[in-house]
């Protein structure tokens, strides 16, 4: 039976954001995670992802007839293969536990598994919460706080992002307890709030599949589950349990000492005194003075860089270390000409805004050098 046919790259398109979340090397007691869900519906084909605690699914029209079918097939063998034919017409079909790839005089048989062996996320009923908002706008708040999450925290529940519905107002928040990021946008909503903990990998994949677009995203939340819909792409994620820690404690209030800096020049001064930073210390020094702002590293062969910035400061004098990775991370993803420093004391944490935008927060804790 014939599942697909159509052009190479309309076919690759969906298979590509599914197989995001398909791994190469499979170490689970379901080697069937390896593969993807195929299934036909009259023209309609769906293909469907899954490591079961993220599920991908997407739907396109791509072939003909009003038969149904369904088989699972190695999801990553089937992209490479796709990858690797030249452009024009591809068409994939079903017959006796094989799927047949076929392109001009290319033609590759592929191992399947049933599709009813095939597990699935069951959706939770009902959501709670139902919010739209642009892909620009929501790629842009996971840009701002992204990179604050943390990686394989024993506290599982810093492992993932803080997402609130309150009222009109959507905000997300990341930590690894060193740094804390907030961000927040305005939605056409009036829900009560909701705070869900969203995972790691759910994140990485969403900024992989949004579009720097106007078109919308809805957000549906429950209890122990998010949907994203957008773009003919379904994305299901279970949720962190945990208590997320009381972000509002840790942003600073009422610093009186701050000063204007230009991202580029300041990122490009820490760049070049990261070079004699080593692997396991990753330390520099901050000297905040009247009208300047010096920034020194060093190293264990001695190595010593320093960088002078002026600024315009009239405040107390202070000198704090700091992870300069934290520092370059949010002037990376954080695209404004000027960001506000502002600080207490040489001990205090420190807090990075942008002029004039209260929708972002940065904090970075000082270190010992």
């Amino acid at each position: 039976m014939q599942l697909v046919k159509t052009e190479r790259d309309q076919l690759l398109r969906p298979l590509q954001a599914v197989s995001g979340v398909v791994k190469r090397r499979n170490n689970t007691t379901l080697p069937i995670l390896t593969n993807l869900l195929i299934t036909k519906q009259g023209s309609e084909v769906s293909f469907l992802s899954t490591d079961l605690e993220l599920q991908i699914t997407t739907r396109a029209d791509l072939s003909s007839g009003e038969e149904q079918a369904a088989t699972t097939v190695a999801a990553l063998k089937l992209v490479d293969i796709l990858r690797a034919m030249p452009a024009g017409e591809v068409s994939l079909n079903l017959s006796d536990k094989r799927l047949t790839v076929q392109s001009g005089k290319s033609r590759f048989a592929l191992q399947t598994l049933a599709a009813s062996e095939f597990p699935t996320i069951a959706q939770s009923q009902p959501f709670e919460a139902s919010i739209s908002v642009s892909q620009k706008a929501f790629r842009q708040l996971l840009g701002y706080v992204h990179f604050a999450m943390a990686q394989q925290d024993i506290r599982y529940y810093l492992n993932g992002m803080l997402l609130i519905i309150d009222g009109d107002q959507l905000m997300a928040v990341a930590t690894d307890g060193h740094r804390l990021a907030f961000a927040s946008t305005s939605v056409d909503s009036s829900c009560a709030r909701q705070e869900v903990i969203i995972p790691r990998k759910t994140i990485l994949e969403l900024q992989r599949l949004l579009e720097d677009s106007d078109e919308a995203l809805c957000i549906d939340l429950a209890p122990t589950q998010a949907r994203f819909t957008f773009n003919q792409i379904e994305l299901i994620s279970k949720l962190v349990e945990g208590k997320f820690p009381d972000f509002q404690r840790v942003i600073p209030k009422g610093y009186t000492h701050n000063f204007m800096i230009g991202r580029d020049e300041f990122q490009q001064a820490l760049m070049r005194a990261a070079i004699l930073t080593s692997d396991k210390f990753k330390g520099v020094r901050c000297l905040i003075s009247p009208g300047q702002l010096k920034i020194t590293s060093n190293n264990a062969e001695q190595e010593e860089a320093q960088e002078e910035l002026e600024i315009a400061y009239d405040g107390v004098s202070a000198d704090i270390g700091f992870n300069v990775t934290y520092l370059l991370d949010v002037l990376s993803n954080v695209k404004a000409d000027m960001l506000q420093f502002s600080l207490e004391n040489s001990n205090s944490s420190v807090l990075l805004t942008i002029p004039g935008n209260e929708d972002f927060k940065y904090v970075v804790m000082p270190m010992r050098i």
